[in-house]
């Protein structure tokens, strides 16, 4: 058999033109500041492609390009201040912050309800008890893409590869709201192929290139890359060896241009939500 490849650039864009027809209906433009603290390559693209991702949903956006010498102090009363802003929504600080930053205390400080990336811990609890609100970009965007397709999620047996406090323990969260059975696996996992082989849905977030290979995905599985790695030859690529495992699997994600696309569309759609609570 040959996997049916979930192609996330297309709901993507679909996601963002509803986003669009929502947003010209507010009384006012959303607003989202975004900013970044250094010189990243990675972290650039990711930045330039949210701004893009905000006109084409007639949003208002504000980048803050802060060297690498700006100080925690600076950054927590850049956010303060963007915190009173009532033009501004969605307040998004870039990770990785350079090493001399205190990523948790930064993100804390962002108001909860400008939190459009869902990483403060008041949106983390309520997401946990199941509560309506923010939801992290990149796991509900793999939901989306699963509903979108039409893969049942209750009943069946998730497996997540990778424990993250941003994709991996979030996805658990969302699988188990939609009455998954949920299993994550991390590096102190014994036997990881095995476990891997037992899920209906696989969901791989670690970050490291190759691995899983088809000889630990069962047949028919879904199987969805979140990773975003470069090998040898610096292609861009996931976790999944993607040619092998499209064999047996009946959905796949590629990379690019499956998972990736969605985290900024969802973005996109917590922005909406959160100039909506505004009341704008």
């Amino acid at each position: 058999m040959s996997a049916i490849v979930i192609d996330g650039k297309a709901l993507a864009a679909k996601v963002k033109e509803q986003v669009r027809a929502k947003a010209k209906k507010l009384n006012a433009q959303p607003g989202l500041a975004v900013i970044i603290v250094g010189d990243n390559p990675a972290s650039r693209v990711y930045v330039n492609g949210k701004k893009k991702d905000c006109e084409e949903c007639g949003f208002f956006s504000q980048e803050y390009a802060l060297s690498g010498t700006t100080s925690q102090q600076e950054l927590l009363e850049l956010i303060g201040k963007l915190n009173e802003r009532q033009d501004i929504d969605g307040i998004l600080v870039q990770l990785p912050l350079p090493e001399q930053f205190d990523e948790q205390e930064v993100l804390r400080a962002i108001r909860p309800d400008k939190d459009v990336d869902c990483f403060h811990p008041y949106n983390v609890g309520k997401l946990m008890i199941g509560e309506e609100g923010y939801l992290p970009c990149t796991p509900s965007g793999v939901m989306r893409m699963l509903e979108e397709y039409g893969v049942e999620v209750a009943g069946k047996h998730c497996v997540v590869v990778g424990r993250s406090n941003i994709v991996g323990k979030p996805q658990a969260i969302l699988m188990l709201r939609k009455h998954a059975t949920v299993t994550i696996c991390h590096s102190r996992t014994s036997d990881l192929a095995d476990q891997c082989r037992r899920a209906d849905i696989l969901v791989a977030a670690v970050g490291r290139t190759g691995l899983i290979t088809a000889d630990m995905v069962k047949e028919g599985a879904v199987v969805i890359d979140v990773a975003m790695n470069r090998n040898e030859q610096g292609k861009l690529c996931g976790d999944v060896c993607y040619e092998e495992v499209a064999q047996k699997a009946s959905y796949i994600t590629p990379v690019p241009g499956g998972v990736g696309p969605m985290t900024r569309a969802m973005l996109m759609e917590n922005t909406l939500y959160a100039a909506q609570s505004h009341g704008k």
